[in-house]
């Protein structure tokens, strides 16, 4: 299932992506990456979700290919057509927090992510709304968003209690 997530979104910045500007997107493409793995590195085993592989070796092995396919590839779709107007923003914020929250319900229904330490499906939504809001950001305003961000993750770390591991 993580696979054909992977293919699909593809597929989808093949049909409806700007190739030709992907330079535009490429900071914040590497910026939800870097996001995603210093999140599984900072949390090791003590993670909010866990994803459960298809015929992937592991969680690891899914975190991967979302970090450098999934994840990078649908926000630059999401920046390649995002809005001009502040309320087309909001409503197109809505719609990718919504894009995105439906496939983690399937994820969940078919067992491939869990939930630990108290995080929910609500959670999960609420944070994408957060973090396509601050990708908006990081687009034309890096500095902002790696400040928020590092807010976000304090915030987080601490209100789901979560241990901070410096060195084992």
């Amino acid at each position: 299932m993580h696979v054909t997530i992977a293919i699909l979104t593809i597929l989808a910045a093949m049909k409806w992506g700007k190739g030709k500007n992907w330079r535009e997107y490429h900071p914040s493409m590497l910026f939800i990456s870097t996001g995603g793995l210093l999140y599984e590195y900072i949390v090791q085993d003590n993670t909010l979700w866990k994803f459960h592989p298809d015929f992937l070796y592991g969680h690891e092995m899914v975190v991967i290919v979302y970090a450098i396919s999934t994840m990078p590839i649908s926000i630059f779709l999401f920046l390649s057509h995002f809005p001009e107007k502040w309320l087309q923003r909001i409503l197109y914020i809505f719609v990718w927090s919504g894009i995105y929250i439906f496939v983690e319900w399937i994820l969940h229904m078919f067992d491939r992510i869990s939930y630990q330490n108290d995080w929910t499906l609500l959670y999960s939504f609420l944070f994408d709304l957060v973090m396509f809001s601050v990708i908006a950001l990081h687009h034309n305003k890096p500095l902002p968003a790696y400040i928020i961000s590092l807010c976000i993750i304090i915030f987080l770390i601490a209100q789901f209690d979560i241990p901070f591991k410096f060195a084992k």
